[in-house]
């Protein structure tokens, strides 16, 4: 995987960063989702460095090899505002001080984040498979919590940890033929370590909690996403199903948003890689 691209642990102010990075050209930063890790990308990042851009795909905090720091019952150590800080970090670290950016699932959560809390670093942002945490929430039917019950499951104490680590082969599901078995190795091994556990479902935790109250705060300040940006849903998921047309409520938050559905399950980077690099470069490239 990711021939030709560098990796280092980025050593940040109160966590580390494990990215990948290569290429040349204007950056674009790739954010994954859950319980993936930076390897997901393994398909998409190549594709992009050969349409000219210099790609980086961090390992979220907490997750695969990036870790942060302790526990806290208020979640804040794994706020979605406390992750968007790391990325802006390392990017500097990398020399660039601003950046086109796509989050996937939860990455996407941090991409908008990323995006309101440090406008002047992003250029253009594409948000893959995702809303708003608090657009969800606020939207809450029995469909959703039946459909998307781990959201509350994970944020039980101690519970979570004590069934996913008794056996996490069986509660995490990837096919190597799908997913590549460079990919899934790596994220085996990530979901098999308990401390990569604990720090998911802090990211779930914080999601329904600090994570709410600052998109609240950002929706009663007026607060927008200033650059263009890019919604895509993959189409064999369930956003649609749940909502709706996604641009409706994306609309809401950034005034020039356009996007499109793709082809595909929910973890797109690896089941449609190629109109996944085809969407993103035609909007990076406008």
């Amino acid at each position: 995987m990711f021939e030709g691209f560098a990796s280092e642990v980025v050593r940040l102010k109160e966590s580390s960063a494990f990215v990948r990075h290569g290429g040349e050209g204007p950056p674009v930063v790739l954010l994954h989702g859950h319980p993936r890790t930076s390897a997901t990308w393994h398909r998409v990042a190549p594709g992009l460095v050969e349409r000219g851009f210099t790609v980086v795909c961090p390992d979220l905090r907490g997750y695969g090899r990036s870790r942060g720091p302790a526990f806290t019952a208020d979640h804040a150590g794994y706020a979605k505002r406390a992750v968007a800080q790391d990325v802006v970090a390392v990017m500097r670290h990398l020399g660039h001080e601003r950046f086109m950016l796509a989050g996937h699932d939860r990455g996407g959560a941090v991409a908008l984040r990323l995006a309101l809390d440090h406008p002047e670093a992003v250029q253009r942002v594409a948000l893959i498979d995702c809303l708003p945490l608090s657009e969800h929430l606020s939207r809450m039917t029995a469909k959703f919590a039946t459909q998307w019950w781990h959201w509350f499951f994970f944020a039980q104490p101690d519970t979570p940890e004590r069934v996913i680590n008794a056996d996490p082969d069986s509660w995490y599901h990837g096919d190597p033929k799908v997913m590549g078995q460079e990919n899934h190795d790596e994220w085996r091994a990530a979901t098999r370590n308990p401390d990569v556990v604990r720090a998911m479902l802090e990211d779930y935790r914080a999601g329904l909690t600090i994570d709410r109250g600052h998109e609240e705060a950002d929706r009663a300040a007026g607060t927008r996403i200033r650059c263009p940006a890019l919604a895509l849903w993959s189409l064999r998921d369930d956003l649609e199903d749940l909502y709706g047309d996604p641009l409706k409520i994306w609309a809401d938050w950034a005034p020039d948003v356009t996007g499109h559905g793709i082809d595909s399950g929910h973890h797109v980077a690896e089941q449609a890689p190629e109109e996944l690099t085809r969407s993103l470069t035609n909007f990076f490239h406008p």
